[in-house]
This record gives C-alpha cells, structure tokens and sequence, in this order.
C-alpha cells in the first residue's frame, strides 16, 4: 500500500480511537513527517498512523504469504509427488523410544 492509498483509506469513518502510541524522534525525522503529513494536508498523527499501518500490514504480509516462480513450484511439487525412497537411519530413529516416554 502506498502513501496516497493509506491517506484515502484514512478518509473514511471508523471505530473510535482509544489506544495511544508514544514515539521519540529526532529533529530531522520529525521535521520529515511534519513536512510529508503538510503536503497531504494531514495531521501528523493522521498521517503517521496510516503510513505506520500500511507498514506494519506489509511486514505481517511478508510474514505469512510468499511467492514461488511456476517453475520452481512444478519442481517442488513434482518432489514431493515422487515415491519415497527408503531410509533406514529415519526408520531406526523412529523404531527406538522417544526421550520424551517415561521408561
């Protein structure tokens, strides 16, 4: 989501706003949201809100979805799609007690 996306999606009414979030910054990083939220006629905390977010939901996006080429999802899937191969040291771990069963 872009700045113009996150200011327009500020434009339309919601729940009421009862949670606060402090932030320290420096002189320059202040003047810098100042500057941006005045050029989009916004308020500071309107705008740092609806950047902030729109961050915070692409961070969480990349936390949870991801893409795979066609290519590289055909061989995947053609690898998990292939028979089994026999593997005797996994067959003996899996035969031997778990540590986590009382003896």
């Amino acid at each position: 989501m872009d700045v113009q996306q996150a200011y327009s999606d500020g434009m339309t009414a919601g729940p009421a706003k009862s949670e606060r979030i402090a932030l320290r910054v420096t002189t320059r990083q202040k003047q810098t949201i100042e500057a941006a939220a005045a050029a989009l006629g916004r308020s500071v905390t309107d705008f740092a809100v609806q950047v902030a977010v729109a961050r915070a939901d692409e961070v969480l996006a990349d936390q949870r979805t991801f893409s795979v080429p066609a290519e590289r999802w055909a061989e995947l899937e053609a690898l998990m799609d292939a028979p089994v191969e026999p593997n005797p040291g996994l067959a003996d771990l899996f035969a031997a007690p778990s540590v986590f069963t009382k003896q």
